[in-house]
């Protein structure tokens, strides 16, 4: 799969100060995401998730790109800033 494709559609910044929070629903058309913390995090997806430590960690300044579905959320946990591009091919 190559992200050079990838149209971004929307971006959503979330910030956590410790405790989890969640993104807004990610829209229809949208497929993948685009993940990147300013501090180490960690994150989890669905319709109504909760991230905990155990869930995937995100390091500092890196990006991922995340496979989703209409509806689901993000959420983070750390004391952090997310940002998430909503990306369409």
């Amino acid at each position: 799969m190559s992200h050079i494709a990838m149209r971004p559609v929307t971006t959503q910044k979330v910030t956590s100060s410790g405790s989890s929070a969640q993104s807004s629903a990610f829209g229809s058309n949208v497929e993948y995401v685009r993940v990147m913390g300013d501090a180490d995090c960690h994150i989890e997806f669905g319709v109504n998730p909760t991230a905990t430590t155990s869930k995937i960690f995100l390091e500092s300044k890196s990006y991922e790109y995340f496979k989703v579905s209409e509806g689901e959320k993000v959420a983070v946990i750390g004391s952090v800033n997310l940002y998430v591009t909503e990306l369409t091919e």
